[in-house]
């Protein structure tokens, strides 16, 4: 069948000065790369969670509730425990994966083809994408029944930098990914 020859030849690139197709490099999957981005972007989600609860919590501790007292003080001391913890652990973690993965497809640029590599980025827009929306639902949502105030704003920003920045990148990785690969 003509699709079963058109897919025979894409397997094939032309080399200049070689008379002969040369077969394409397949992308390998391998368990530790399959492992390395999983930890990577798990570390990605935990950070951005806890570093936008760390700012939900020093905003509600700068712009206090008046009808919640002293247990949302007690909660956000808690919640400020809990993210630094999180911060403490999983930034460093990122950040070294991050460079080691890095130095990897500087070396082998082809490895940007990874399927896992492909399939978490766009797991990560797509989560960065509903935070996102749901944020400015939730914002919208809030001005047309009149309740905005300081606290509740500065909450959608923390969430809108938080996700905005992180789809930006991804995006950016993935337009850098389809450049030509230079030998």
């Amino acid at each position: 069948p003509e699709e079963d020859i058109s897919s025979a030849l894409r397997a094939f690139v032309q080399v200049d000065g070689f008379a002969l197709p040369v077969p394409r490099r397949e992308p390998y999957l391998s368990a530790r790369e399959a492992f390395l981005y999983l930890v990577l972007f798990l570390t990605l989600y935990i950070t951005a969670v806890s570093f936008g609860s760390l700012l939900f919590a020093f905003v509600q501790r700068a712009i206090p509730d008046t009808l919640q007292g002293a247990y949302e003080r007690t909660s956000a001391l808690s919640t400020i425990r809990t993210a630094t913890a999180s911060l403490i652990i999983t930034f460093p973690i990122f950040v070294v994966l991050s460079r080691i993965l890095e130095r990897g497809l500087e070396r082998d640029p082809q490895k940007r083809g990874s399927k896992v590599r492909k399939w978490l980025t766009y797991l990560t827009l797509f989560i960065a994408a509903v935070s996102i929306i749901v944020d400015l639902i939730v914002l919208v949502g809030s001005l047309l029944s009149g309740e905005l105030t300081t606290r509740f704003l500065l909450k959608v920003a923390i969430v809108l930098v938080i996700a905005g920045t992180a789809f930006g990148y991804y995006l950016w990785d993935l337009r850098r990914d389809e450049a030509p690969i230079k030998a």
